[in-house]
């Protein structure tokens, strides 16, 4: 009996990587023989550089950055288990998750610190590049990023401009003669689930920009701003990123690099999947678990479990997917080989409970979706 495993994280409770070892457990307590095949997953998003080290054995490499709001934070890149191949996750220097909820204004966060980690790794000899996008507290365009890789962006005085997307109106002109020039030596993947364009109204500030403290005005100041930088933008590379698809990824740092860096987007849960090679492990398995903290009807559209279960159909092996809570509208998770999507809560309880025991509910629950599905 051969099980692959290939949970994202229950976010606030379990990383990929716990999620991965739970479910684990769980299946061994039923079948302590089984082969099975941890492959700890994402979709881009954060955690991402961790899983994919974790899966393929590589290293994380520590270093003070730039954080959001302009202050020094501890920050990572990883490295893959090839040694050639560094991920860089935007989250790390530039993510929701740095910034306390009174502090949150996207009119102030910059990416800074995301170009500082290229830098790093560039400085270290590396060439070849996934950066994941995803969870971002910044709309800067990915301004502050360009800006660490020596690019200038001036005003009319011919001075720089200070961090944030409260500051792209002011740009008169793009200097990229300091631009590192180690970038077009590179081979740069960019991994996002998101498709939103640069501007409009499914834009990256008018979709993204109200989760990360943007209040109606300041909606309308970014919008101005970034339909300004995206005008120079395109007087500088011939480049349009107004309504190009996955632009206005992590705050418009997606159209920056389409703009700047030879590189190519890719949905984030296939690149995760194939750098850890899960189609190999398809060859021989049964039975694929995936699972996150909440299933809804945006998982269909290229979240985790859905990108698992569909790589998992196309070689006919069904897909389980356990998750802390299962919302409306999953129906056409189905048609990707998806036999059950079951939450792991075995009685009411509070959410602070849940992801207290997110652990335990989690290895329970597998061992019951094994039991089932194997009919033991």
């Amino acid at each position: 009996m051969e099980i692959i495993i290939a949970p994202d994280s229950f976010k606030g409770s379990l990383t990929a990587v716990e999620a991965a070892e739970a479910m684990d457990r769980g299946i061994k307590n039923v079948y302590p023989e089984a082969n099975t095949y941890r492959l700890p997953v994402g979709d881009g998003g954060e955690g991402t550089m961790e899983t994919l080290v974790a899966a393929t054995k590589g290293k994380i490499k520590k270093m003070m950055v730039t954080g959001p709001l302009g202050e020094k934070i501890e920050a990572a890149y990883g490295v893959l288990g090839d040694g050639e191949t560094c991920v860089i996750e935007m989250a790390m220097a530039a993510g929701l998750a740095l910034v306390s909820e009174k502090e949150l204004d996207p009119l102030k966060t910059t990416t800074y610190g995301v170009g500082e980690l290229i830098i790093a790794a560039l400085n270290e000899g590396y060439r070849s590049f996934l950066i994941a996008l995803g969870g971002s507290a910044t709309n800067d365009g990915g301004a502050g990023m360009l800006q660490a890789l020596g690019m200038k962006l001036l005003d009319e005085r011919d001075m720089e401009i200070d961090f944030g997307g409260v500051h792209l109106g002011h740009i008169s002109s793009i200097d990229v003669s300091g631009f590192d020039k180690r970038i077009h030596q590179s081979k740069i993947i960019i991994a996002s689930d998101v498709e939103n364009p640069f501007i409009g109204e499914n834009g990256a500030s008018h979709i993204f920009g109200p989760q990360k403290g943007a209040t109606p005005e300041m909606l309308e100041h970014l919008e101005r701003n970034m339909i300004h930088w995206a005008d120079k933008i395109a007087e500088t590379t011939d480049v349009s990123l107004h309504h190009l698809k996955g632009a206005g990824a992590a705050g418009g740092l997606g159209g920056a690099l389409l703009a700047f860096f030879p590189a190519q987007m890719e949905k984030g849960i296939e690149v995760v999947l194939r750098y850890v090679g899960f189609e190999q492990y398809l060859k021989t398995a049964q039975l694929v678990l995936t699972g996150e903290g909440k299933v809804d009807h945006q998982t269909a559209f290229g979240k985790t479990p859905q990108g698992v279960a569909k790589a998992a159909w196309q070689k006919q092996v069904p897909t389980i997917i356990l998750a802390g809570t299962v919302d409306q509208g999953i129906e056409s998770l189905y048609d990707y080989g998806v036999v059950s999507v079951q939450s792991i809560l075995n009685e009411p309880m509070s959410t602070a409970e849940a992801m207290k025991n997110a652990d335990t509910l989690l290895e329970k629950s597998t061992e019951q979706a094994v039991r089932l599905f194997f009919h033991q």
